[in-house]
């Protein structure tokens, strides 16, 4: 009996030495997406025409209409070149130099001569929405957020895709590590 019980106690320190802190909970969960969003946020694309544009005036009517938006609210800055009337027509032709402002740095991911990639919406966290939390095991989990979308000035060359809502769900992994704890390990 009393070989047993030092081997007894031998046996607990050994079991509670095995076990790891991967407790997750629902908020820590949401705080590592959140922390993740920030560092690598999610965004929708588009690119646009720069430089000189023609314009048909019954044909290119609402894309003309989009560049005179965004340059009346200081985002593009539009020069007219040219401006044709085709003869017996009711169709005019405009030729328009179009070229960005320091106003819509924020917004532009790649420039060329002629085209740039644009971020038309942005998605943050809903923090009305609790994210929904999948512990698969131990060390993996997968957590369910909510991601409404924020419209900016360049919302009006987006093809939108899912129109049925103003919010998307994604769904992050998440793994445990012993020295550094939880972390997001992609989508």
């Amino acid at each position: 009996m009393k070989v047993h019980i030092p081997l007894y106690f031998l046996f607990l320190i050994f079991i509670t030495g095995c076990g790891n802190n991967a407790v997750l909970e629902q908020s820590t969960a949401s705080d590592l997406v959140a922390n993740y969003l920030k560092s690598n946020p999610l965004y929708e694309t588009e690119k646009i025409e720069l430089g000189e544009i023609k314009f048909k005036s019954s044909a290119d009517k609402e894309a003309l209409s989009k560049f005179k938006d965004l340059m009346n609210k200081g985002y593009v800055e539009m020069q007219l070149q040219k401006q044709k009337k085709k003869f017996l027509s009711k169709d005019s032709v405009y030729v328009y130099n179009v070229t960005l402002t320091d106003k819509s740095k924020p917004y532009v991911l790649k420039q060329q001569q002629n085209k740039a990639t644009l971020k038309v919406m942005e998605y943050t966290l809903d923090e009305d929405k609790p994210a929904t939390l999948d512990k698969a095991g131990n060390k993996t989990a997968k957590v369910t957020i909510m991601l409404k979308k924020v419209k900016n000035a360049f919302t009006v060359f987006y093809k939108d895709k899912n129109t049925g809502s103003n919010f998307i769900t994604k769904t992050y992994k998440l793994k445990y590590n012993k020295e550094a704890g939880w972390a997001v390990t992609g989508e």
